[in-house]
């Protein structure tokens, strides 16, 4: 312990696409969008998270909203950067006499390059952070989730996020192979958005588009408990007129089929490249869903048709890379080999 360790704080950082979650002493304390709204005249950001959320796609030409992160890598360096800082200041640190020192672990994808790594770390740097280390979102995921990543025994993991689907298998405290595409969330809503206007002549937004997929969104055509339908509000493209139309689960399903077979295509390619003695073990301990993609109704059933394998959706999916970091954080010295 060094004199001035009193003054640092450490803080885990999931820095996702379409959510950043930070956490401090074991609780979460941020939870907000990852994105930011910017006075175009200034040059000013003026709102974060929340707020700036509740502004996409109603802005005029002197404001425009950004999100930094796009498949989850930094996008937009300034923007980035500005809302790392503006989310640590949510913490409000008590009792800080002096700005602290922080020591962050920040999770990322798995199949990001040496640059999209350097920018993740010159962010936070720029934003305060005395001390980085980073961490694999699977990784993060599967200590999340509960499962003894040390131990000599094969897991895989599914982390289906805004920007990236991360599938790997892991063993004894490393990922023994990974497959990240960018096929996720963010890929649902442009289906949604695509097929209202195809099918309903509808233009809808973004946010809308997150709505339906929340509401009824499924990824089955036939589910035990259907949810209801859902009234769909946007603009006319034939008359420009705003209108209102129903939509349920099967239309969405459908709607989304292509991008959930892109996502099943990389697992099965993920098992073929599994070492026979870690597919043993997969087929006792079965594939784990983490992220809010793993939400998706039907999602688990579709994937064990498709594997013939146990699934287990994580308790609490949305959260589940962000505890993992924040578990890597606390026992450092023991994950030191996972952190970089």
């Amino acid at each position: 312990m060094g004199l001035f360790s009193f003054l640092t704080r450490e803080i885990a950082i999931d820095l996702g696409t379409a959510n950043t979650i930070i956490i401090y002493n074991d609780k979460v304390v941020v939870d907000e969008p990852s994105i930011v709204a910017i006075d175009r005249n200034q040059g000013k950001i003026i709102a974060v998270g929340k707020k700036a959320m509740l502004m996409h796609g109603k802005t005029h030409e002197n404001i425009k909203t950004i999100r930094p992160l796009r498949d989850g890598v930094i996008a937009d360096f300034e923007s980035a950067e500005y809302m790392i800082r503006e989310m640590i200041k949510m913490i409000g640190f008590k009792n800080a006499l002096f700005s602290p020192a922080l020591k962050m672990v920040i999770c990322i994808p798995s199949g990001i390059t040496g640059v999209e790594e350097r920018a993740v770390k010159d962010s936070a740097e720029q934003a305060g952070a005395k001390e980085i280390r980073l961490i694999h979102e699977p990784m993060a995921a599967a200590i999340g989730i509960g499962i003894d990543v040390l131990e000599p025994t094969g897991n895989m993991i599914i982390d289906i996020g805004g920007g990236t689907s991360e599938i790997a298998v892991i063993a004894l405290g490393g990922i023994v192979n990974n497959t990240s595409i960018r096929i996720a969330g963010d890929d649902f809503n442009a289906d949604i958005e695509e097929y209202m206007r195809k099918h309903h002549n509808i233009n809808i937004g973004e946010r809308t588009a997150e709505r339906i997929k929340i509401e009824v969104g499924a990824a089955l055509t036939e589910l035990d408990n259907p949810p209801d339908e859902y009234a769909v509000h946007g603009r006319d493209m034939l008359t420009g007129i705003p209108k209102e139309i129903k939509v349920n689960y099967k239309e969405i399903a459908a709607c989304l089929d292509k991008s959930i077979s892109k996502i099943e295509a990389a697992v099965l390619n993920a098992l073929e490249n599994t070492p026979p003695e870690l597919s043993a073990d997969i087929f006792r301990t079965g594939i784990y869903l983490a992220g809010g993609g793993s939400m998706l109704r039907g999602l688990d059933k579709r994937l064990h048709l498709k594997t013939k394998l146990p699934i287990h959706v994580a308790e609490d999916p949305l959260r589940a890379v962000a505890r993992g970091t924040g578990i890597a954080l606390k026992n450092f010295d023991k994950f030191t080999f996972l952190i970089k």
